[in-house]
């Protein structure tokens, strides 16, 4: 691509951008006279990561209902906020956004550029970018996996991913340009989402398609080209599932630390790739559940076997009420292993 083409590129999409861009809740639409908001801008960036659009929108309005306000979320009960973000997966996001809202409330305002924003608990060099260009239009160069899918294929870049990562990173910084810089960015991730999608790419449609070098080559939908990961190790372990005589439920809450860090779930064992000890939380009859739960984290596949008992009202440990107790404030495993555990619960009872 020539370099006297770029600043026609900018351009392009911005028009593009002007009649196509997508209805998000955090969005302030193209020619609005609003203003964004950072707090809008900063939760929806910490949800997106790791996270689609659609898994999101219904979090994000949850959340800013019940916090409107960097204030309102920075003086909110930790576990309310964890109970909230249950089932958005990366736990350790949640527990930053806290730390991180209440940094903020302390300065009386969000930081305006890059470096400050990338200080902050949890924002890091895409969030800080993203931040800075959308909320306060500053000429920083954003790319999420979007962007980068475009840059391979405008620049018909087959070096594969993540190697890759500069050289598109800089393929990105030429094109983003010094007026409009949070609409371009905005621009580039629709582009992605909507067009340059990761399969079947709707070139016909783009508006970038004269200038696509990887259209003119033939070799759109053979990039980006990514390294093959290895294969996910298994590891296996066992929760306990115990319910008190009077309908409470015995609970744990997880170390800060770690996977699920934070967050209330069932006592258990340790995940590990090969066998597992028992180990039962307290002395009851503890029974095995038929089947399994199964899920997947980043790193690993689980197999986690089931344990329930119904438990005296002297039983050691920590209990929740049965009318305090909702499980959708679990995370997502735990909701599993007790859809799975109460079946067996109420057909034993049955018998």
């Amino acid at each position: 691509m020539r370099d006297d083409a770029t600043p026609a590129i900018a351009t392009t999409l911005l028009d593009w951008y002007d009649l196509h861009a997508r209805v998000l809740p955090w969005r302030v639409p193209p020619g609005s006279s609003a203003r964004p908001d950072p707090y809008r801008i900063w939760l929806s960036e910490v949800m997106l990561q790791q996270t689609t659009v659609a898994a999101v929108k219904a979090y994000f309005e949850r959340f800013t209902q019940r916090w409107p306000t960097v204030e309102a979320l920075a003086a909110a009960d930790d576990r309310d906020v964890m109970a909230e973000w249950a089932g958005l997966g990366y736990y350790a996001r949640a527990r930053n956004l806290l730390k991180c809202a209440r940094e903020i409330a302390a300065r009386g305002r969000f930081p305006q550029d890059r470096a400050a924003l990338q200080d902050l608990p949890g924002i890091g060099p895409y969030t800080s970018a993203a931040i800075a260009a959308i909320a306060f239009d500053q000429p920083e160069t954003v790319v999420d996996g979007n962007v980068e899918r475009v840059m391979a294929r405008l620049f018909d870049e087959h070096t594969p991913l993540p190697a890759a990562k500069p050289l598109l990173t800089a393929h990105a910084a030429r094109l983003t340009p010094r007026l409009r810089p949070g609409d371009y960015a905005q621009a580039v991730m629709d582009l992605g989402a909507t067009i340059c999608t990761p399969r079947a790419p709707a070139c016909g449609i783009c508006p970038l398609l004269d200038a696509c070098a990887a259209r003119a080559a033939g070799t759109a939908a053979q990039l980006p080209r990514k390294t093959r990961k290895p294969a996910k190790p298994m590891r296996f372990g066992i929760a306990y599932v115990g319910q008190r005589v009077d309908g409470a439920w015995l609970l744990e809450q997880r170390p800060d630390h770690g996977l699920l860090g934070g967050m209330l779930g069932w006592p258990g064992t340790e995940w590990r790739e090969g066998p597992v000890c028992e180990t039962p939380p307290c002395r009851a009859k503890w029974h095995t559940v038929p089947g399994e739960v199964r899920h997947t984290f980043t790193h690993f596949h689980l197999r986690l076997s089931l344990r329930t008992a119904r438990l005296p009202i002297d039983a050691p440990g920590h209990f929740l009420a049965a009318d305090q107790f909702d499980p959708r404030g679990l995370a997502t495993v735990m909701r599993k292993a007790h859809a799975l555990a109460a079946q067996f619960l109420a057909q034993t009872e049955a018998l």
